[in-house]
């Protein structure tokens, strides 16, 4: 069976993994998260928080034979992971996750999406280097399709993103081209367009592409069948070449 390494999108920490971690553990797989820095229980200051900081806190957990599974803004620091250290792990699988594009960073992919669906939803700090989301579109842009519980459980634990790590360009070579990679979407998303995931879900082979019936976070509101879906890609993925 296979080890998984689980990265949180924006806002979030190792803790939004809770049920997709022992549904995963049911059906064999060794399962980590981490949390990225200024995250979770992570004491890094949000001035502090660059890319590569999160991209060494990716590198700093995997192994040769970890498969990382990027949740949104995650896909970019596994990306940063894969494209520094090829060898340093099996695969990358995007959940609904931004794919980086050589050269951009990840605010500059979302400004470039069809459709904008947070912008109403954030509140910048007063410095400038970090943003919330507002507690009022909290349900509605993560957790629509989730159980009653989610949302004070997330609430309770979101936190502030630091903006710098999003604003960075992310330079991508053929050392990350020849990591291999697998793609979930989630066709109710209301935080990336669903149509823009799809797009982005052409990094990986047709073969590694798949898409679940959810909102954007389907580790709370679908995590036995994500844990399939994950399970599934997992036997199809190339072993880690020795």
């Amino acid at each position: 069976m296979a080890d998984f390494l689980l990265v949180h999108g924006s806002c979030h920490g190792a803790w939004c993994w809770r049920d997709l971690i022992p549904a995963l553990e049911a059906v064999g797989h060794t399962v980590r998260a981490i949390d990225l820095p200024s995250h979770g229980s992570d004491p890094t200051p949000i001035t502090d928080v660059t890319l590569d900081s999160c991209r060494d806190a990716v590198l700093a957990a995997t192994s040769r034979q970890t498969i990382i599974v990027g949740h949104s803004w995650g896909g970019f620091p596994i990306s940063a992971a894969a494209e520094a250290n090829p060898e340093a792990t099996r695969a990358l699988i995007f959940l609904c996750a931004y794919v980086p594009q050589d050269g951009l960073s990840m605010a500059e992919m979302r400004r470039q999406a069809p459709r904008q669906m947070i912008v109403d939803a954030i509140d910048k700090s007063t410095d400038g280097l970090s943003y919330t989301v507002r507690p009022d579109k909290v349900q509605d842009l993560f957790y629509h399709d989730c159980p009653p519980e989610t949302v004070p459980y997330a609430f309770a634990r979101l936190c502030p993103q630091a903006i710098a790590p999003q604003e960075t360009p992310l330079p991508v070579t053929e050392r990350f081209a020849r990591v291999p990679k697998a793609y979930i979407r989630a066709t109710d998303d209301r935080t990336i367009p669903p149509e823009y995931e799809e797009q982005m879900s052409h990094i990986a082979p047709e073969g590694l592409r798949r898409t679940i019936d959810s909102s954007h976070s389907p580790f709370f509101a679908q995590p036995r069948h994500l844990a399939g879906i994950l399970n599934d890609l997992e036997q199809k993925l190339p072993p880690h070449a020795e």
